[in-house]
């Protein structure tokens, strides 16, 4: 079964009752568009029957479904068994097992800052020697994927700890293409565009945002993601580092200048609905719905690749909403930044299976056996987007491959005291009135009383 995953009938005709029996395996090996040569091509070098790679991570529920399937083609191509373990308190069972001595050999991380920390104090493995040459070539904007994973060891030599894989996407404007159509509008290729887009939907009498901060004890997150992506937008990317990680402090005049950016949009009465009075109290996962009105109480609405969740039920992302790039300054020349956030593969306890299963992870199927299944998004290059299960899905992946820069959202790698806390309420003080500059200095003097 190992050596040649569909080199003759009687191996597809197991891996068919297989995926009827047990539904471990949903796609046939050898049909389709999927890059079945690059699963043969791990077969060919492994044989690991009765060895056993232990991962655990946080995607329960339907995500456990999901990567369990594609887990199972790792299975049948090597012999090894897979155990994936999800968990809501990941962050805190991993550190617990690697301290007692008890890991797992892989954890996947929902962000880079827990996988440093681990880093330094000795409890994650460097990656195999030339992986960050394979990120940099393999993957899109690929040195921004080796910077996210390369952290300070113990004896604080960098080394690159983590493998990215499924990544979301933040950089997205939904707008009503029914709408536009109708007014005439053409989807905006830069910011200077948007800009004047946004004018000319006052001008033509309707209300251009629909932009809401409202969520309970988190009230404040989405213009967060607004300022970081303004950053990106007016600042290279190693300033927005610096910022991350408090060298160039919250107070510093670009950081200040990405907030008032935030504020051209939602500080302007007749920019946003309901004015910019109703930004702070609008409940996010309501903020969209001024979209689908008719007509219409706004044409565009910035946020992430999730929000098709909070849309009216029955919605047809491609028919009665679309999305765009959220665009970069052309007059700025800093490529097409992206924002996002993502999982990334660390190794808490190296075998021969372990790092054999990292190869299969580099391996264009290991991909698109989740594309195929939905709800992923990879910056993976060499995969086909054919096997994306939606054109959607499939149109947000070129974006993401289509990026010169990829960065983690700021405020999940800052300290839970600024990311998420200082830096939400302080967006709320600013699109109630309180000058940016104010703002920026009691976020920055909330980070130094904690250091």
């Amino acid at each position: 079964m190992k050596n040649t995953l569909y080199a003759g009938v009687a191996f597809c005709a197991l891996a068919a009752g297989a995926a009827q029996a047990g539904g471990h395996l949903p796609f046939t090996p050898g049909e389709g568009d999927f890059n079945w040569d690059s699963l043969n091509a791990i077969a060919d070098q492994y044989d690991l029957t009765g060895q056993t790679v232990e991962i655990t991570g946080p995607w329960t529920g339907n995500e456990k479904e999901k990567v369990d399937k594609v887990f199972a083609y790792f299975t049948e191509a090597t012999g090894a068994t897979v155990n994936y373990s999800g968990s809501d308190s990941f962050e805190q069972d991993i550190v617990v097992s690697t301290r007692a001595g008890s890991a797992p050999n892989l954890a996947v991380f929902p962000q880079p800052g827990l996988a440093a920390d681990m880093a330094s104090q000795g409890l994650l493995t460097p990656l195999a020697d030339g992986t960050a040459d394979w990120v940099r070539d393999n993957f899109a904007a690929g040195q921004s994927w080796v910077d996210l994973g390369t952290y300070a060891g113990p004896d604080g030599a960098e080394a690159l700890y983590g493998l990215f894989y499924r990544v979301d996407v933040k950089s997205f404007v939904w707008y009503n293409p029914i709408a536009f159509d109708e007014a005439g509008y053409d989807i905006p290729e830069t910011m200077e565009e948007l800009k004047e887009l946004t004018d000319q939907i006052v001008d033509d009498g309707g209300t251009p945002w629909c932009i809401g901060l409202g969520s309970g004890a988190a009230t404040g997150w989405p213009a967060t993601d607004w300022v970081e992506d303004l950053m990106l937008r007016t600042q290279p990317p190693s300033v927005y580092d610096d910022w991350v990680t408090n060298d160039m402090k919250f107070d510093d005049p670009r950081l200040i200048a990405a907030i008032e950016e935030f504020g051209y949009f939602a500080r302007n009465d007749d920019y946003v609905s309901g004015g910019a009075a109703a930004v702070a109290t609008t409940d996010f996962r309501d903020s969209p719905a001024g979209l689908f009105a008719i007509p219409p109480e706004c044409y565009m609405h910035r946020q992430a690749s999730f929000i098709p969740a909070f849309f009216p039920e029955g919605t047809v992302v491609g028919e009665d909403v679309d999305f765009f790039y959220f665009p970069a300054y052309a007059e700025k020349d800093l490529g097409k930044p992206v924002l996002g956030a993502g999982t990334l593969f660390g190794i808490t306890k190296p075998s021969e299976a372990t790092s054999a299963f990292l190869e299969f992870l580099k391996a264009p199927i290991a991909h698109e056996l989740w594309m195929a299944q939905g709800g992923f998004l990879t910056a993976h290059a060499g995969v086909n987007p054919a096997t994306y299960s939606e054109d959607s899905l499939r149109a947000q992946g070129d974006i993401l491959l289509q990026a010169t820069t990829f960065r983690f959202d700021a405020s999940d790698l800052m300290p839970g005291e600024i990311g998420a806390g200082a830096f939400w309420t302080g967006m709320v003080d600013y699109v109630t009135g309180t000058d940016a500059s104010e703002v920026a200095a009691g976020i920055q003097a909330r980070w130094d009383s904690i250091q």
